[in-house]
């Protein structure tokens, strides 16, 4: 009986194991600086930079206009992730809060949509 009981331990213990380990990831993909393009949109086609950080479990960061270093940034209200989809909630000047939401295409690249205009990500490196 001592050595069922041992068994069905050890057993318990592994699957726990195993599911920690997986919803811990191994990399932070979509933490890192990244350059945003949008087609299309009524101002034109317009880029973003931003730097993702990881702050107490959730990313966060703000978005800058890439051709305008002057103008002001906006602050991301939220973001929700998964280990292939990126939605990026900030406040829009005439639309209140909207999001990017981007998925990835490979290490580097993500592409996506802001309502019906087209988004693409790819990572800056240093």
């Amino acid at each position: 009986m001592k050595k069922a009981s041992l068994f069905f331990i050890v057993l318990f213990l592994g699957v726990l194991t195993e599911v920690f380990s997986q919803t811990t990831p191994s990399t932070d993909f979509f933490a890192g600086k990244w350059e945003i393009a949008l087609a299309g949109t009524p101002m034109g086609d317009v880029k973003f930079t931003t730097n993702l950080v990881r702050k107490e479990g959730k990313l966060t960061g703000e978005l800058a206009r890439a051709d305008d270093p002057t103008a002001g940034k906006r602050p991301i209200t939220k973001i929700e992730e998964t280990d292939k989809v990126l939605k990026i909630y900030f406040e829009s000047q005439q639309g209140g809060e909207i999001s990017i939401d981007l998925e990835k295409v490979d290490d580097n690249n993500l592409k996506g949509k802001l309502m019906d205009f087209e988004a693409t990500a790819k990572r800056i490196k240093d």
